[in-house]
């Protein structure tokens, strides 16, 4: 008999677009982190999400108490999920949709015995019930292993009533890895995808780390005097690929034009195969590494077909130059293609001496956002094995501006804080920057989020660690009658750039439990001796959370912020669970409707029936109020699934000491 431990039948399934609503009760960074979940869900999966416009069944996301979910669509209309204090990491919302999707906790597995032990006289009284194993009846597990890393698994220390650990891992070395709410693991997203029948996700669009021969199907241009060759190595540098670090005998491989064995402005060019895009913006990330000179340049351009030139337009998108390096570098470049297209690589032999070349690795392409900007801290295994827990192990990052103009600096705590040694703890800061004389202060509702890259060659495979902060700017720092979030001369103390000019530092607001060492030597994060920190700091308008800042890659095409996408209302006039929209700039109420009844007025005040009016008076009030009993008992009974996180999945968001 096959185990199982996704819940088994398919009315418990949405459709793949799903329709959600986001309560004015959530606080502003969950919204923010429950979108960019969203995205993650649309990029490694077929799996989207829709703002509710009506439909019989949704998900209504609010602040509850904890972080909980039914299991599947329960079929009652609204259906609630609760994204509480403390709740608001990216790990955590996926996790809980997951529950939505139609998944028990990893260990609720009927053959979890054999990789786990609960250890139950540890678990605090009353809490038992979420350690229960569901057997093959209610579950299935869809034929994929045992995850002990997966994002539905419990940690060690879930529900404990002491110091020792309610679950213990049969094989000893997984005790550190469960509980991680990092990301979807490999088998997470292979059980998703199995359920929902994906053959493809979303936003995803390609892939190359240049493994094999055929070069994920990119050409050489006829247009050019030169070729970019497949290596594994070159004299001059890289004497390895970025994927495998030399690590894999007999693989690792990357593009390279050798610019030592051309003439000044001598072009050689890489094209990939055609793509068909479908929310007209994208993010190109990949790996360059110039051992040639400093005037050799990399073009990145878009050939875009259309109907008026059906082969092809060149558009140039960027120029990248810089000194000569020893170690890859990782770029960024935001496309904004609406008709399907080729990224092209021009690489370009400059004025000068040249020993090596341009090569480039590990491209991913994805239709997302890109980071703003990248801090890429080298020697990183160095810094671990020296740098002090506390204040004194501290590293700063440069210093950044958003696209508004507020400048911002990241605190990396290397090795802790002196209360949560063997944890990175990151912080964020606001600080005196050119244009603080003509912004808002304080700094109102712009959300910075911090993401410890995993350096896996295949974006969709990333298990990146991540966090978000929300600037609101009516909180207080902890110790002063100070707004924390106020003009940083204002509230912060004076601090030194590396080059001597000074500048004042506000309060730092992040966590000290960011990433456990353990985690941090997992994965990727750590590659070629060196770590990349992924920065963005945007806007989160008040008003228009819910609908604008998100785009469904099934139904529109709206960039974020189009003034097309509806919007939320400040506050919600309408009855009986209709959703306020701006329409125009006037609130419209979105009214439920169900098979054979739905509610109307400019309200939702009056219900409507395929039944006589005479019969709505008493039917609908019982059924209203049956289907509410029966909703209220099963959800009491079995279905909200309450929980705590361990201590590494709750870390709240605080104020630097």
């Amino acid at each position: 008999i096959q185990d199982r431990n996704s819940i088994i039948g398919d009315n418990y399934r949405w459709p793949h677009v799903v329709p959600y609503v986001l309560e004015d009760s959530l606080e502003m960074n969950a919204k923010g982190v429950i979108l960019k979940a969203f995205e993650q869900y649309r990029l490694k999966t077929c799996i989207d999400f829709k703002p509710w416009g009506g439909e019989k069944n949704y998900i209504s996301v609010f602040k509850g108490s904890g972080c909980w979910s039914s299991v599947g669509n329960m079929q009652t209309g609204l259906q609630q999920l609760s994204i509480g204090a403390n709740c608001d990491r990216i790990g955590t919302v996926q996790h809980e949709f997951l529950h939505a999707l139609g998944f028990w906790h990893e260990q609720s597995r009927s053959d979890r015995d054999d990789y786990v032990t609960i250890v139950w006289n540890r678990i605090q009284s009353g809490k038992e019930h979420n350690f229960n194993k569901y057997d093959d009846k209610r579950s299935d597990f869809l034929n994929v292993p045992y995850d002990y890393n997966s994002v539905m698994h419990y940690s060690k220390t879930a529900f404990k009533n002491g110091t020792e650990p309610t679950i213990i891992t049969n094989i000893p070395d997984f005790i550190d890895v469960i509980g991680q709410r990092m990301d979807f693991s490999e088998s997470d997203l292979q059980k998703l995808n199995r359920l929902y029948n994906c053959t493809s996700s979303l936003s995803f669009m390609d892939t190359c780390s240049f493994e094999l021969e055929n070069i994920c199907g990119m050409i050489q241009s006829s247009d050019d005097n030169s070729d970019w060759q497949r290596l594994s190595q070159v004299p001059a540098g890289p004497i390895t690929d970025h994927t495998n670090m030399g690590e894999c005998k007999d693989s690792g491989y990357f593009m390279h034009f050798d610019t030592s064995a051309v003439g000044e402005e001598s072009k050689a060019v890489l094209e990939s195969r055609i793509l068909y895009p479908k929310r007209g913006f994208q993010c190109l990330q990949f790996y360059l590494y110039n051992s040639g000179n400093e005037n050799d340049r990399l073009n990145v351009w878009v050939r875009e077909y259309t109907s008026a030139n059906p082969n092809g337009t060149l558009r140039f998108i960027k120029e990248i130059k810089g000194s000569p390096e020893t170690y890859w570098q990782l770029h960024h470049v935001s496309l904004n293609v609406t008709s399907k297209f080729r990224v092209v690589f021009q690489g370009v032999r400059g004025r000068g001496l040249s020993n090596g070349g341009l090569s480039i690795d590990d491209i991913n392409l994805s239709e997302t956002q890109c980071p703003h900007h990248i801090w890429h801290i080298r020697n990183f295994t160095h810094l671990l094995n020296t740098s002090p827990a506390g204040k004194e192990g501290i590293i700063y990052s440069p210093p950044f501006y958003s696209s508004e103009g507020y400048a911002f600096q990241v605190s990396l705590y290397v090795n802790g804080t002196t209360d949560n040694p063997f944890n990175l703890g990151i912080y964020l800061s606001l600080i005196s920057g050119a244009n603080d004389d003509h912004l808002k202060w304080p700094c109102p509702w712009q959300q910075v989020t911090m993401i410890l890259l995993d350096q896996h060659p295949d974006i969709r495979q990333q298990m990146s660690n991540q966090r978000s902060v929300t600037t609101d700017p009516q909180k207080f720092s902890e110790s002063s009658s100070k707004y924390t979030w106020d003009r940083p001369d204002k509230v912060g103390s004076e601090a030194t750039f590396p080059n001597g000019t000074k500048y004042m530092r506000g309060p730092g607001v992040g966590t000290s439990a960011f990433l456990t060492h353990e985690r941090l030597r997992s994965r990727n994060f750590i590659k070629e001796d060196g770590v990349y920190i992924l920065l963005t700091m945007e806007g989160i308008d008040t008003e228009t959370t819910t609908a604008s800042t998100t785009t469904s890659t099934t139904g529109s095409t709206n960039q974020p912020g189009d003034p097309e996408v509806p919007a939320f209302c400040p506050d919600n006039p309408c009855e009986n669970d209709g959703v306020c929209v701006m329409v125009n700039r006037a609130p419209v109420c979105r009214c439920p409707a169900g098979d054979n009844w739905w509610y109307m007025g400019e309200k939702c005040e009056r219900k409507g029936s395929t039944q006589e009016n005479t019969v709505i008076a008493v039917s609908s009030t019982i059924t209203v109020f049956v289907v509410m009993l029966i909703v209220t008992i099963t959800t009491a009974v079995c279905l909200k699934k309450k929980y705590k996180q361990g201590k590494e999945n709750k870390e709240s968001v605080t104020l630097e000491e």
